[in-house]
Order: C-alpha cells, then sequence, then structure tokens
C-alpha cells in the first residue's frame, strides 16, 4: 500500500474554460481516475473526495475537477440547465483525460472513469469518444441513460452501482445494461438510497470500484475488450424518464 502521496492544484484548459481540479498521485500508482460529479457538485463533494481517498490508499491516482466554471456554477445554479448539457460535461471529461496523457508523471498509466449522478452519463459518453484511452468505468448511483446513443459505443468494461432503495434510478441502470455492449456488470448495493448516506454503504462502493479499477487496468498490456452481441432494449417507462438527478 503506497505511503506518500503527491497533491497539486491544477488547471485544465478545455477549449475556451478554466477547470480547476486536484491532482492526488500516490508513489507507484497503478492508474489513474477522473471523477465526474453529479448535478449540482463539484470536485469538494465529499461522498467523492472520500471514494478517491480510498482509492488513493489502494494505489490509484485521482484526479477531481470542476465541470463547469464559477461563472456557469452562478448560472447553473438559477437556471439548472448546465448539469444536464451531457454533451458538455463529456467534452470537458474529454478534455481532462487529453491533459492527463500529458503529465510525465502519470502519462503511461491506464485511466478510469467514475461517474456519479448525472457525471454517470457524461463518464460514458467520454468512454464512447475515447475508447483506446479509458480502461474501466465505475457508476455510482448514477444516470447512464443521459449518454443514450453513446451506450452502446462503449468498450471500456463498466460497473453500474446503484443502491437498492433508489428505485426509479435502479430502473434507469437496468434499462443502461442492457443498452450496453461491453464487459459490464450491475451492483445492488443492500439498503443504500441515492446518495449512499446509509453506513457502509458509501464504504462498499469504494471497495467495488477498487476491485474493479484493479481487474481491469493494467500497464503492462492493453486491456482485452469483451464485447456482447447487441441486445435489442426494452422501451424506458415513461416514469422512469421524469426521474430527477
Amino acid at each position: 500500500m503506497p505511503g506518500t502521496f503527491l497533491q497539486r492544484s491544477v488547471t485544465i484548459k478545455v477549449e475556451n474554460a478554466l477547470l480547476d481540479g486536484c491532482l492526488v498521485v500516490p508513489t507507484r500508482a497503478q492508474g489513474v481516475v477522473v471523477f465526474a460529479h453529479g448535478s449540482g457538485s463539484s470536485r469538494h463533494s465529499p461522498r467523492n473526495r472520500y471514494v478517491a481517498s480510498m482509492l488513493n490508499q489502494a494505489g490509484y491516482a485521482t484526479l477531481l475537477m470542476d465541470l463547469l466554471t464559477l461563472q456557469e456554477e452562478r448560472v447553473d445554479q438559477r437556471t439548472a440547465h448546465l448539469r444536464f448539457d451531457i454533451e458538455l460535461l463529456a467534452e470537458r471529461l474529454v478534455g481532462a483525460i487529453d491533459w492527463l496523457s500529458q503529465q510525465s508523471e502519470i502519462a503511461s498509466l491506464p485511466v478510469g472513469v467514475f461517474g456519479a449522478s448525472t457525471g454517470a452519463g457524461a463518464a460514458l459518453m467520454a468512454a464512447a469518444m475515447r475508447p483506446e484511452a479509458v480502461s474501466a468505468v465505475v457508476s455510482r448511483g448514477g444516470r447512464p441513460d443521459l449518454a443514450d446513443e453513446s451506450l452502446p459505443l462503449v468498450k471500456a468494461p463498466t460497473l453500474l452501482l446503484v443502491g437498492k432503495n433508489d428505485e426509479a434510478v435502479a430502473k434507469l441502470n437496468e434499462w443502461a445494461n442492457v443498452r450496453l455492449r461491453c464487459e459490464r456488470e450491475l451492483h445492488v448495493v443492500p439498503n443504500a438510497s441515492h446518495l449512499f448516506e446509509e453506513p457502509g454503504t458509501l464504504e462498499e462502493v469504494a471497495r467495488r470500484a477498487a476491485g474493479w479499477f484493479d481487474q481491469h487496468f493494467s500497464a503492462a498490456m492493453p486491456q482485452e475488450l469483451h464485447l456482447v452481441p447487441p441486445v435489442l432494449a426494452p422501451a424506458m417507462p415513461e416514469e422512469v424518464l421524469r426521474v430527477a438527478a
């Protein structure tokens, strides 16, 4: 287990936006995980910071970053429209993934994406846009349905984690699980609600995320893709479509 962590604040330029982030790199890091936050959240999300710290302890570098600028956040607080602009958020994640490849201390490491809530949609869309760069995806209480047409294009092995008590979002994950053609797993966390606030539930998320990255990261050889034949997905229930992030 790594004993030393290098932490630095970073600014990532994506087109005309400057995005703030925090990069943590443990000694002998085995991979790097980029976090995509849920609606109305930022790099300061306590839940994602907790999961990131557990991944650091497991030997993974992490990048927690804002997907919106301060000015955009102020607008979104009033209108709540940018948090659902999944294409914009995915493009910024792609910018972060490309930025990682230019950082000498981590450029050779495999890259994973961890998406929460609406951020999961952006994470999956980014994985579809950078199939050769993203080695694994984990979604926590995610809205993978927001990636919609990108789902069949995702090649990275994907773990969908959803709370048993988060019934509407669980249905969305079941629907997305059928749409995905990559290696994937849907795991329902007992006694967990949407935010995984119940004792032990967020710990299980962190543990399963670390296990998924352990399984699919490999700095020594390319990740073998396990594609599944396409399946006709059922229509998404109308009541599920109305679920809030």
